[in-house]
């Protein structure tokens, strides 16, 4: 490869790295898995990027190159290993300025995020990244008018599990 492809993705990856860890957050349950993951997800994305045409933004493809290596990484996994609870210290900060309140908040919602399928927890975390639903069926290749409707669906189902 030349040096100037190399440089680009480099730098690429670097400004959206935040999006592998949040894909990789979304499908792991522990710090090794979170690892694996991430590295398996940028050797996906190093492989696909001279292929990369610039027809969606950057962190749209990446995201997408994500979720799909995720993806199909614990379909795999679901068939051999089960993964281990996340290390619950990983939102603990000083203890003066320490509240617990979001660190709570956080464990439930990625605990009810977990009981989704997979293409629910690829909805959800693009949804809070503030996504628009044009920009959420482009990266999850669904209709923009099927994503509002999973989402409804799956806005109901957390409620469910959250609420119950």
């Amino acid at each position: 490869m030349n040096k100037e492809l190399e440089h680009g993705f480099v730098d690429q990856l670097q400004k959206h790295q935040n999006i592998v860890h949040k894909v990789c957050r979304l499908y792991t349950n522990n710090q090794d898995a979170h690892n694996d993951l991430f590295q398996e997800i940028t050797i996906q994305l190093w492989r696909a990027y001279p292929k990369f045409r610039g027809d969606s933004k950057f962190s749209t493809w990446m995201y997408r190159v994500g979720l799909n290596t995720a993806i199909t990484l614990y379909r795999k996994s679901k068939r051999r290993i089960k993964t281990y609870d996340f290390d619950a210290h990983q939102f603990k900060i000083k203890a003066e300025e320490y509240d617990s309140t979001e660190e709570e908040q956080l464990k439930l919602l990625y605990q009810a995020v977990h009981q989704l399928n997979d293409i629910e927890k690829a909805l959800v975390l693009l949804y809070l990244e503030d996504k628009d639903y044009r920009e959420i069926s482009a990266t999850l290749g669904i209709t923009e008018v099927n994503a509002r409707v999973k989402m409804n669906r799956v806005k109901k189902k957390l409620k469910t599990i959250l609420n119950p």
